[in-house]
């Protein structure tokens, strides 16, 4: 049987096709109400559903927060596996944000749910968090590796509060967000062009704290659209082209909603904005 192809792989094919953007499909409750549905599982299956059919239609690749579909229970569940099945029909890789960590058979578990072959809720790709040590991470890593997925790990997000965990400095001098970084680097440094294992770094980061340039691997970049990052500051932050960079927008494409038509020219129009020579310093 011959090996499925690596996720940095498919994740290059998919942004030279539809452009880096990454849409997130957030149903938080404020959303819903304001699509005018209700906010209990039938109204979340209708947002979800509805924002996957476009989002996952014009992007690369898709994020749903897993925790908004979780607060529904075993329906919300549900439609969380439809809205990866969407995605999927739609040709838009998935990234599934459950931010998972732990260690021994409870970190086996979560890897055999989302990233294993025969996985319960198959993503493409999810978040992890390194917070129990990056050492916890390497059999999900590799197993997803082994399967064709890939996981983004946490790394210098753009809270506030997380300052003072990830800019504390490690003995040599590093900080933990670029120890972080460089165990990354270290896993996809045999890779092709784009290796499997992607760090988030939230796009309102200031310039300079980190260094990806051995990273080999995909950046995920929240806090772009809704949170006040602006091209300018994605260019600023990760360089010109932005090479890997996975600037994500949830909030700010899903308010154009519940009309496909309007949310589909959002995405047009921020897709747009990503491509533009002159916004990004070309």
């Amino acid at each position: 049987m011959s090996s499925p192809e690596r996720f940095g792989a498919r994740l290059a094919k998919a942004v030279a096709a539809r452009g880096p953007l990454c849409a997130g499909i957030d149903p938080h409750p404020g959303l819903i109400e304001a699509w005018g549905l209700p906010v209990d599982a039938s109204g979340l299956e209708r947002f979800a559903l509805s924002a996957t059919e476009v989002l996952a239609a014009h992007t690369a690749i898709v994020k749903p927060q897993s925790a908004f579909f979780e607060s529904f229970g075993a329906a919300g569940v549900r439609v969380l596996e439809r809205v990866v099945e969407t995605a999927r029909e739609a040709g838009a890789l998935v990234l599934l944000d459950v931010k998972r960590g732990d260690i021994g058979s409870t970190m086996a578990a979560y890897t055999a749910a989302y990233v294993a072959d025969g996985a319960a809720i198959a993503a493409d790709a999810i978040t992890v968090s390194p917070y129990l040590g990056f050492g916890s991470l390497a059999q999900c890593a590799a197993t997803a590796t082994a399967a064709g997925r890939g996981v983004f790990v946490l790394a210098r997000t753009s809270n506030p509060e997380a300052a003072a965990v990830q800019n504390a400095l490690l003995p040599g001098g590093r900080t933990v967000a670029q120890g972080i970084v460089d165990s990354a680097a270290a896993l996809n440094a045999q890779a092709g062009p784009l290796g499997d294992i992607g760090v988030v770094v939230g796009a309102t980061v200031a310039p300079g704290e980190l260094d990806l340039s051995q990273l080999n691997g995909p950046v995920l970049a929240p806090g772009f659209g809704a949170q006040g990052a602006t091209v300018g500051d994605l260019r600023a932050l990760f360089g010109i082209g932005l090479p890997g960079v996975l600037p994500a927008s949830s909030r700010d494409l899903l308010r154009h909603g519940p009309e496909q038509a309007a949310l589909r020219q959002a995405v047009e129009r921020v897709a747009e904005l990503l491509a533009d020579p002159q916004e990004n310093g070309q």
